[in-house]
């Protein structure tokens, strides 16, 4: 694929279990292509926001402790995979190595942090641009 090359391996290929890819299912999710497999999906999106951050994060107005970056991004690729791709919370933890409560618990941080117009606005850019992306043909507003 030509995002693998923007995704290296976090681990030499020796010493990683092997798992085959789980290939999202055209009645799971109407929003991905079948071919797809769902890890190279969630991590296609949490790269464009990581990416979108570091552009815009002064916009978004980034909270000001001192939590890391990198799980702020990643709460909101969670919230994107499941709100603009519509993947199950279960699939998304497991494509992200956590466990589906923690998704869940990403979604209602993001939800939360939406009431921040500059907030709201940016993550409204970013389910438009993954809509993009993958090609989806009907985008849901956001309610």
């Amino acid at each position: 694929m030509p995002f693998e090359r923007y995704f290296a391996p976090s681990a030499p290929p020796s010493s990683r279990p092997f798992s085959p890819p789980v290939l999202v299912d055209a009645a799971d999710s109407p929003w991905l292509p079948a071919s797809l497999p769902l890890k190279t999906a969630c991590r296609i999106v949490r790269q464009m926001v990581c990416e979108l951050v570091q552009l815009f994060g002064d916009r978004v107005m980034l909270r000001r402790d001192r939590r890391r970056l990198s799980c702020h991004v990643r709460q909101i690729a969670m919230y994107v995979c499941h709100v603009a791709l519509r993947i199950s919370m279960s699939d998304i933890g497991e494509a992200f190595g956590r466990d589906r409560t923690t998704v869940g618990h990403a979604c209602h941080v993001v939800e939360d942090r939406r009431d921040d117009l500059a907030f709201d606005e940016f993550i409204s850019a970013v389910e438009r641009i993954v809509t993009a992306v993958f090609g989806l043909s009907e985008v849901t507003a956001h309610e």
